[in-house]
C-alpha cells in the first residue's frame, strides 16, 4: 500500500465519556477510491470514530491527517467545507420543502438585484438541483416535496447533497437498512460510480453478505479498539464474525426450546381505513409462540401491527385476546390489554433521546411508582432501572446516562425492557434487530426465546428472510396489504417466502 494511496489517516484516536472509554488509541486509514467498510457490534465505537472525524465530538489524543495535511474539525460544518460528507443512518430530510431546498439549504446560490440586494437565484439553484440528479440517477423534478418520496430516493438526494460539497470522501452509515433489493443495487450502482470518480466511501454496515460485496476493505473494531483491517477477498463471514465478537459464534440463532401451546391472540378480518393498506387479514398466534410476519417493502406489516395496536384507524375486524373480543381505538387501550409494541424507528418513535436509561425503562409504567397520587418513587425506579439493566445485559455507565448515547443494541434492550416492567402477554416486535451487529442480535433473540418459554406471545416482523426462519415457530407472509400466505417452521424457506411475498404482484 504506497502512502500516496492514503486520503485517510486517524492515528492513535482516544476518546472517552464519563464513566467509559469509548476509543481507546484507534487507528484508521482509507485509501482513495475505495470502499473501505467499518464493523463492529453495537457499542464497539465506529460510530464515535466517525464522529470524530466529522467534528461532532472532539479528540482526547491522536491526529488526523486529510489529504496528507493535519486537520482539526470543530463542528460538520468544517469537515464539509474541507470535503468530508456524511449520510447518517436514519435519515432527516425537510418532508415540507421540495429537493432545491433540501440540497441547497443554508447556502442557497444569490444574485444581485440593483447592486445593491441578494436575492435566492432559483434558475441557478434548479439548474444545479438537475445536474446532482442526474449524477445519482434520479429523474425528478427538483420542485418535488421529499414527503412525496420514498426512502431510497431520499437518501440518493442525500448523496447528491454530499456530492455537492465536492466530497473526496462520503461516510454512510448503515445505509441499506430500509432498502429493498432493488433499491440496493442501485444504491451500489452509484457506489461504483463515485468510486470511478475517485471518491473514497466509508461504509458501516452490520450485513456481511453485501460487506463482502461492495467493500475494497474491511476494518474491525471492539470495545472501541481496533482490531485490524483485511482485504475484502481475504474474509469469510466466519472470519468477521470471529474478529467483531473476539469468539467463535457457532450458532447465530439460539436453539428453539419453546411449546406453544393454546391461542391467545386472534385478528379476523382486520382492514384498514386506508384503502391502499392492510385488507381482510386473519390469523391467530398461540401462547409460547413466536409468530414471524414476512414480506416486502411496502407489504403493509407495520401499518397491520399499528393498527392492532390503535396507531391507526381501522375499518372493520375483530381482535379476539384469550377467545374474548377487545376495543382498542388508541395505544393506552392496548397496553391496558397487555399489549406492547416496540416499533421499527428507535429513534423517531421508540426511545426519549434526551431523557435517561432510567426514565426510558419506566416510562410505560410509571403509574406503578406514584405514591400518595403526586409523588415519583426515585428509589423503586432506580432498582427496577437497575433490575433490567442486569438482566437484559445493558451495557451503560449508569443508569442516569441519557439513551441517545447508547449504541443501537443497548437503546434496543432498553425499549424492550419498558414492557418487561409491565409484563404485556402479547409482545409485538417490529424489525427488532435492525441495524443491530450479529452478537447484540443473538442477545435480542435470546430473550424472544425467554419470554416465549414463559408463555407470552411473541409477533415479529423482519426483512430478513434467515431471521424469520431462525426465529420463528410459524410465518406469515404479506404482499401489497393482504395475507398471503402461512407457513409451518419445518415447512418454509426462503424460495416459500418469496413467492408468497410477490404473490400478488
Amino acid at each position: 500500500m504506497q502512502h500516496l494511496d492514503i486520503i485517510l489517516a486517524m492515528n492513535h484516536i482516544s476518546k472517552s465519556f464519563p464513566g467509559v472509554k469509548a476509543l481507546d488509541d484507534v487507528s484508521f486509514h482509507v485509501r482513495r477510491g475505495t470502499v473501505h467498510a467499518l464493523m463492529g457490534e453495537n457499542g464497539a465505537g465506529k460510530s464515535t470514530l466517525m464522529k470524530c472525524l466529522f467534528g461532532i465530538y472532539s479528540l482526547d489524543e491522536g491526529e488526523i491527517l486529510f489529504d496528507g495535511k493535519p486537520v482539526h474539525f470543530h463542528n460538520p460544518e468544517d469537515a464539509l467545507k474541507a470535503g468530508i460528507s456524511m449520510i447518517h443512518q436514519e435519515l432527516q430530510p425537510i418532508p415540507y420543502r421540495d429537493i432545491n431546498e433540501n440540497l441547497w439549504v443554508g447556502r442557497y446560490p444569490t444574485k444581485k438585484i440593483l447592486g445593491l440586494f441578494s436575492i435566492i437565484d432559483h434558475k441557478t439553484m434548479t439548474k444545479r438541483s438537475e445536474e446532482l440528479l442526474k449524477r445519482v440517477s434520479l429523474n425528478l423534478d427538483p420542485s418535488t416535496l421529499l414527503k412525496e418520496l420514498s426512502v431510497s430516493q431520499i437518501q440518493s438526494i442525500e448523496i447528491a447533497k454530499a456530492i455537492s460539497y465536492e466530497a473526496k470522501i462520503i461516510i454512510m452509515d448503515e445505509p441499506t437498512s430500509s432498502l429493498t433489493q432493488a433499491e440496493v443495487s442501485h444504491l451500489f450502482e452509484i457506489i461504483h460510480a463515485l468510486k470511478n470518480l475517485g471518491v473514497s466511501i466509508i461504509y458501516i454496515s452490520h450485513k456481511m453478505e453485501e460487506i463482502l460485496k461492495i467493500s475494497d476493505e474491511v476494518t474491525i473494531m471492539r470495545d472501541g479498539k481496533y482490531i485490524g483491517t483485511w482485504l475484502s477477498r481475504e474474509l469469510t463471514m466466519e472470519k468477521i464474525i470471529r474478529n467483531m465478537v473476539g469468539r467463535e459464534l457457532v450458532n447465530l440463532y439460539p436453539p428453539k426450546n419453546n411449546v406453544p401451546s393454546t391461542v391467545s391472540f386472534e385478528v379476523k378480518d382486520l382492514t384498514s381505513t386506508n384503502p391502499k393498506s392492510f385488507k381482510n387479514v386473519s390469523f391467530s398466534v398461540r401462547k409460547g409462540e413466536i409468530l414471524g410476519i414476512g414480506g416486502l417493502v411496502g407489504a403493509q406489516r407495520t401499518e397491520l401491527v399499528e393498527g392492532i395496536f390503535g396507531l391507526r384507524s381501522v375499518a372493520h375486524g375483530e381482535i379476539l385476546l384469550h377467545g374474548k373480543k377487545i376495543s382498542i381505538h388508541q395505544p393506552r387501550d392496548a397496553v391496558k390489554h397487555g399489549i406492547a409494541l416496540v416499533t421499527e424507528d428507535r429513534r423517531g418513535n421508540g426511545i426519549f433521546g434526551v431523557l435517561s436509561v432510567r426514565d426510558n425503562v419506566a416510562v410505560a409504567s410509571l403509574d406503578d411508582f406514584v405514591e400518595f397520587h403526586l409523588i415519583l418513587n426515585n428509589k423503586k425506579l432506580n432498582q427496577l432501572a437497575e433490575a433490567n439493566i442486569k438482566k437484559l445485559s445493558i451495557k451503560t455507565p449508569s443508569t442516569k446516562t441519557k439513551i441517545q448515547s447508547l449504541s443501537g443494541g443497548n437503546q434496543q434492550k432498553v425499549i424492550i425492557s419498558r414492557w418487561l416492567a409491565v409484563d404485556p402477554d402479547i409482545f409485538i416486535l417490529d424489525e427488532p434487530t435492525r441495524g443491530i451487529d450479529v452478537g447484540a442480535k443473538y442477545e435480542i433473540y435470546s430473550i424472544m426465546l425467554d419470554l416465549a418459554k414463559q408463555g407470552k406471545t411473541i409477533i415479529m416482523i423482519s426483512s430478513e428472510m434467515s431471521e424469520l426462519l431462525g426465529v420463528s415457530d410459524r410465518i406469515i407472509v404479506m404482499c401489497e396489504g393482504r395475507l398471503s400466505g402461512i407457513l409451518d417452521r419445518g415447512d418454509a424457506d426462503q424460495e416459500k417466502i418469496m413467492a408468497l411475498a410477490t404473490a400478488y404482484m
